[in-house]
């Protein structure tokens, strides 16, 4: 006899619900988010007087210390449920919208019960594609957070001190925010003799060659702030400099470690050979997959979580199509980030990406009908093992004659 248990998790504490085969609830209880509380839960399930290959367990996180537990445990039947499965049951049970913690816990059993046939019991990857996701996840979120840091020191520097924007070019590049610290101010920078720049530069490593032209761009006239505006702005822009300088370098690090990781993912091959991939996509899109071949049983599965895929609404003769908005957001990032970096690396995809464009669609939908293209080719290829050959796939492309679609 199988129990299905369905948990509505949060920071602090779990409501549990027990149901039997029939949809009656068993038992319900609450533990706390500790490790006393973890222990609890494995004593009531134990007591149920099933063996745990027919303990069926339903959460809506697979990112969760309690999953992890679960796992260790030796509960293998352990599914997560998809939060918007949840959502769009919630009037299973009444017809308004009354709910609770133990009332969405039992939905999450009796889905588990009703719809198991819909979904795939949650197996977790290797500690190296935990790394890896760690450091993927990571990267993403400095790379967001120099990006709002550079955006908020160019504003500070164009209202005081734009001649610091033009001296070396790239804003977030190591010698311009060293020099932004060193001289924080117009009056301090229109100070500088050019041996001064000189010893600066070589600091640095700058190329000798470069010089002169930075030192004239420095000493060219520029608009003057007034003394009191720059009172106000240069600490803020030596701080801004110094945050961005730490996370420039931080960023550096994080993806050399990346990518000794990525080198050691029995993987590897498979995503380093995609056209565009590149260092960083590479190693995103692996991480995206996982290690669990079963995980996506489906090509289609893959692209709507990635939302590459378009939503479909139709009814008698109404037919709507449009943007799916329920997705992994930062898969959609790398798999679009990938779509562009392919057109330049393939001709297969730099013809596919013309022909959407001719027929009317945006660049954008270009991009995400491109980055569906070539998920459906990456789930194929990760089912089967095999590195990307564009001569190869080619080869199959013309055989079927498919169509843009």
């Amino acid at each position: 006899m199988a129990v299905y248990i369905g948990i509505d998790w949060s920071e602090k504490k779990h409501d549990v619900v027990c149901m039997n085969e029939k949809g009656a609830v068993i038992t319900q209880f609450q533990i706390a988010h500790s490790a006393d509380g973890f222990v609890q839960l494995d004593n009531k399930l134990r007591k149920l007087g099933v063996t745990l290959d027919n303990i069926l367990i339903g959460l809506e996180t697979a990112h969760n210390l309690l999953i992890d537990f679960l796992w260790d445990t030796g509960y293998s039947q352990v599914y997560v449920i998809p939060p918007n499965m949840t959502r769009s049951c919630q009037g299973r049970y009444r017809q308004s919208g009354a709910r609770n913690d133990a009332s969405d816990a039992r939905l999450i059993a009796d889905l588990l019960r009703t719809d198991r046939h819909r979904l795939y019991p949650w197996h977790p990857d290797s500690c190296l594609t935990l790394e890896l996701r760690a450091k993927v996840h990571w990267f993403m979120s400095l790379s967001r957070s120099k990006r709002r840091l550079v955006s908020q020191l160019r504003a500070i520097l164009l209202r005081y001190y734009p001649a610091a924007l033009q001296v070396f070019g790239e804003l977030d590049s190591q010698i311009t925010l060293e020099f932004i610290q060193t001289y924080p101010t117009p009056q301090a920078a229109a100070q500088l003799t050019l041996a001064e720049f000189k010893s600066f530069v070589r600091q640095h490593r700058y190329p000798i060659g470069k010089i002169p032209g930075c030192f004239a761009r420095l000493q060219a006239k520029q608009p003057e702030a007034a003394r009191h505006t720059v009172l106000a702005y240069q600490q803020e822009a030596v701080q801004l400099a110094t945050l961005l300088l730490q996370t420039v370098r931080t960023l550096a690090a994080v993806q050399r470690e990346l990518t000794c990781l990525f080198e050691q993912h029995p993987d590897r091959s498979i995503f380093a050979s995609l056209p565009g991939a590149g260092d960083l996509l590479a190693p995103g899109l692996l991480v995206k997959f996982g290690d669990d071949r079963r995980r996506f049983p489906q090509a289609n599965a893959l692209q709507a979580l990635a939302g590459t895929c378009p939503v479909t609404d139709q009814s008698g003769q109404r037919r709507r199509i449009y943007f799916r908005q329920a997705c992994d957001h930062e898969f959609r990032h790398i798999t679009q980030q990938w779509a562009k970096s392919s057109i330049a690396q393939s001709d297969w995809a730099s013809t596919y990406f013309s022909q959407a464009l001719r027929r009317g669609f945006s660049t954008n939908h270009a991009y995400r009908c491109l980055a569906n293209r070539w998920l459906a080719i990456a789930w194929k290829l990760w089912q089967e093992g095999k590195p990307y050959d564009e001569t190869y796939h080619l080869q199959q492309r013309a055989a079927r004659c498919r169509p843009l679609h």
